[in-house]
């Protein structure tokens, strides 16, 4: 069963919104990604952070607040209109809240924290609940007063991946017929000095695939989608002229280490070819596939390995995190959201997102198809392919595709 993917609100570093997002993307406009010397002590690094106000809190929810609430109410706020007209259509007990994190709300709750180590006291709006994981699921189904499945999953860099792939179970097994699906994660002095500790943070943008990958950009996002079983008619609209679904997905967990992927890209491999058994397509039937491209030394070996393996005849990719920085939780459904602006009518010049690197080959990898910042409008793509993967060796391919 397809679900239909109806409307989207985003946030990143790119920018705010469909068109702005999707200008930036297609153009390679990578000037969000900027150096801060304010999170890690004693160095600057690189990071895709948003820098537009983001909304006050509803009225009533204070006690909610974060800058990861607040970046999900940024997106939410965009299809606001298309949300609630999915809940008068199916009622709040029917639409399901379903979101991948993994920094919920502990940048607040490690500031108070420090406070108490300080002062001897919490402050006296300190609240536990802000920094648990299915904070932002709860939240944003008590600003719309839904009664249905509300929850989050954290499974690092496939989080919000796997959010989607809930929230197409939800919809097949009956228990919804509406479900608000994508992914938050904001910056925090936690996430960027636990990457630094494993040496896996690059100073400069980050260079995925080349022989001078130095390591990964952090970034901050919130994608949100609303996915039912059909096309709603309301959100048929010129802005996306044909119906984009989510076609199928893949996972797999490989378990080869706690940080490092299995060399290979077995794991990786399963979880495409799942994908696209789920889609019922062939690997040459996918115009583009979204990398997980970290540019750190092992995932981009595995993973070139991975899709040589799973498209011998090359297929045209990219890793857009020089441009948004990786989101970490809110990774897969930030990239799923590239893939839908690129079916959409914001791909004005039906470009595929460019890949943005120094050009310089590492001659132990595969050479993988890498879309030039400087080429042509391709043809309509269909069919779109996005690789999310995370420590503990999970892996997870989606397939999006625009339909007649």
């Amino acid at each position: 069963m397809l679900g239909y993917l109806n409307a989207l609100g985003l946030i990143c570093a790119l920018g705010q919104g469909k068109q702005a997002v999707a200008d930036a993307l297609f153009s390679g406009d990578a000037s969000g990604m900027r150096a801060q010397d304010d999170w890690v002590s004693g160095r600057s690094l690189t990071v895709g952070a948003v820098t537009a106000e983001l909304p006050p809190m509803p009225d009533g929810m204070q006690t909610s607040l974060s800058r990861n609430n607040q970046l999900l109410l940024a997106a939410a706020l965009q299809i606001e209109a298309q949300i609630r007209a999915a809940i008068a259509q199916y009622g709040g007990a029917r639409v399901g809240v379903v979101l991948g994190t993994s920094t919920s709300g502990i940048h607040e709750a490690s500031q108070d924290i420090a406070r108490f180590l300080n002062d001897g006291a919490l402050p006296a709006d300190y609240r536990y609940a802000q920094q648990e994981i299915a904070a932002p699921a709860i939240f944003l189904a008590e600003w719309l007063g839904l009664s249905g499945p509300a929850y989050c999953l954290s499974t690092a860099c496939t989080s919000s991946a796997r959010a989607l792939l809930s929230a197409q179970r939800l919809l097949q097994q009956g228990v919804c017929d509406a479900v608000l699906c994508g992914g938050v994660d904001s910056l925090c002095r936690l996430t960027l000095n636990g990457f630094t500790a494993l040496e896996a943070v690059a100073a400069e943008r980050c260079n995925p695939f080349s022989l001078n990958r130095r390591g990964i950009n952090i970034g901050e996002a919130a994608a949100l989608f609303v996915m039912t079983r059909t096309p709603l008619p309301h959100t048929t609209t010129a802005a996306s002229e044909r119906p984009i679904a989510l076609l199928g997905g893949g996972a797999s967990s490989d378990a080869y280490h706690i940080s490092a992927p299995e060399p290979q890209g077995l794991g990786a491999q399963q979880a495409m070819r799942k994908a696209l058994a789920a889609a019922g397509v062939a690997a040459e039937e996918i115009d583009y596939l979204n990398l997980h491209g970290t540019a750190t030394r092992h995932n981009d070996a595995m993973e070139s390995l991975a899709v040589q393996a799973l498209f011998p005849q090359g297929v045209p990719c990219s890793s857009t995190k020089p441009l948004s920085g990786h989101t970490l939780g809110a990774a897969g459904a930030l990239e799923a959201a590239f893939c839908w602006l690129t079916l959409s009518a914001y791909n004005r010049d039906q470009r595929l997102p460019p890949h943005l690197w120094d050009g310089q080959a590492d001659p132990q990898l595969p050479r993988l198809q890498l879309v030039d910042v400087r080429a042509a409008g391709a043809s309509r793509p269909q069919r779109l392919m996005s690789n999310s993967f995370a420590f503990g060796g999970s892996n997870l391919s989606l397939i999006l595709g625009a339909l007649p």
